[in-house]
């Protein structure tokens, strides 16, 4: 690279302060923050993660030098954007996985419900004793999700006897929004990966990742023998 295509120091600088600023602005956002799927914590998420690769790049053009972090990129799984700049509308896509860890905590989780479901009386105003759910875990399924929100069930899983998977939610742009059934009969077939916005995963998978670079940053350090 020639001198004259190097960023300045004072361009390097400035990157700096930028990434000072944005990381002002994720602290910010996430003591705020609303809930797990805040979208301004994302947002902020998304411009440090832009701040620090600018100045990561130019401090490297400039001096050779790197930053000891890196954080990752949102999109690193997704083709390049190749929807409308100014979204009208937008599809929230959410999969989350999970194992029946304890289908007996589920059968009775889901037994209370519907024995506390005013609709179970008879029409003689008797209320029904008798097992309505019985032994069917695809029965009590049906109950369990008829009751909460998805959201509920995320946080009180282990309540219900359910075992965390992975999960994804993808946020995607769309022109405008679909008339009303539309896509109800194939609500997931037509997800187009570059109209993503973004995409936020959840693995146990990052946890292992994590462990393993730990172990190997601790066989890096052993003394030879």
């Amino acid at each position: 690279m020639s001198d004259a295509a190097q960023p300045t120091a004072a361009e390097v600088r400035a990157a700096a302060e930028a990434v000072k600023a944005a990381l002002d602005r994720h602290l910010d956002a996430v003591e705020r923050r609303t809930g797990d799927d805040d979208p301004g914590v994302y947002e902020a998420f998304n411009a440090l993660a832009a701040a620090a690769e600018a100045y990561d790049e130019r401090l490297y053009d400039r001096y050779d030098e790197v930053t000891p972090f890196e954080i990752p990129g949102a999109d690193d799984s997704l083709p390049p954007y190749a929807g409308p700049e100014e979204p009208n509308a937008l599809s929230v896509l959410i999969r989350r996985d999970y194992a029946v860890a304890e289908p007996q905590r589920l059968l009775a989780q889901a037994q209370r419900i519907t024995d506390l479901d005013p609709e179970a009386d008879d029409a003689d105003g008797v209320e029904r004793t008798a097992p309505v759910v019985g032994s069917s875990v695809h029965a009590a399924l049906g109950v369990l999700f008829g009751e909460y929100e998805p959201d509920e069930i995320a946080s009180r899983h282990k309540e219900f006897g359910l075992e965390e998977g992975d999960s994804t939610l993808w946020v995607s742009a769309a022109d405008e929004l679909p008339e009303p059934g539309e896509w109800l009969s194939t609500p997931f077939d037509h997800a187009d990966p570059q109209r993503v916005v973004c995409r936020f995963d959840v693995s146990a998978v990052f946890d292992e990742e994590e462990l393993e670079d730990g172990l190997d940053e601790e066989d890096d350090l052993r003394p030879a023998p």
